[in-house]
């Protein structure tokens, strides 16, 4: 699937990616619609039903994934509700082997997320992976979500790279759809982005069900 030989620039999402996003649907789905229906004296079904349209009106904006919005809209302390369930975050099969793989490769290898800080310093405390990247950058330090293809440009000024070669794994197909828009040659989605749920039918991009469908094309080169 990738020509390894090919590539210069491993961008590699977080959740969904390389963590399970078991722990985000959980944390969205359940834990913080009870919550807010405790703070705001709502039953679990009402609570549910009013942040439905407001979680799906921020879609695809830097808003979405900001903690502090989210704790000053809902009047709940977002980040200190994540570390209470820090024990669900987990990362998804084989991939610290691929990372191992990409940096034998020689390869450089950055983690691109719409991760909040907070957020993305607490995945990174609970898993250690960060130990992995040559550099870690969230769309909220460029000010546009990856699903923006302006988030692209102003990537290349601080991490510079060519996009005929550079390899972009996510699970999002909005954003794998902005970096084709920008002209990230090698785009590949994840298919089994949360272990509870069955694996996505993707036809739109190549699709891996896990990192071992890389791994074993990386270590032939």
């Amino acid at each position: 699937m990738i020509e390894w030989q090919n590539i210069s620039s491993v961008f590699l999402d977080m959740d969904g990616t390389l963590l399970d996003l078991n722990f985000d649907n959980h944390f969205w789905l359940e834990f913080v619609p009870r919550r807010y229906a405790e703070r705001h004296g709502l039953g679990l079904e009402e609570a549910t039903a009013r942040l439905g349209p407001r979680f799906k009106a921020t879609e695809g904006r830097l808003e979405w994934y900001c903690l502090d919005y989210w704790s000053e809209q809902l009047q709940l302390d977002i980040a200190d509700m994540k570390a209470e369930i820090a024990g669900l975050i987990a990362v998804l099969p084989h991939v610290t082997e691929f990372l191992d793989g990409v940096r034998a490769l020689d390869k450089r290898l950055v983690l691109v997320t719409n991760a909040h800080p907070k957020s993305l310093g607490l995945k990174m405390e609970r898993t250690r992976l960060h130990a992995f990247f040559d550099h870690i950058v969230s769309s909220h330090s460029l000010g546009h979500p990856k699903e923006d293809p302006v988030f692209w440009e102003k990537l290349g000024g601080i991490e510079p790279f060519d996009p005929a070669r550079t390899l972009l794994a996510d699970d999002s197909l909005p954003v794998l759809r902005s970096a084709r828009r920008f002209g990230i040659a090698h785009l590949i989605a994840i298919r089994k982005n949360d272990s509870r749920r069955p694996p996505r039918e993707i036809d739109e991009f190549p699709a891996i069900h896990d990192f071992r469908e890389l791994l074993a094309t990386g270590a032939a080169q």
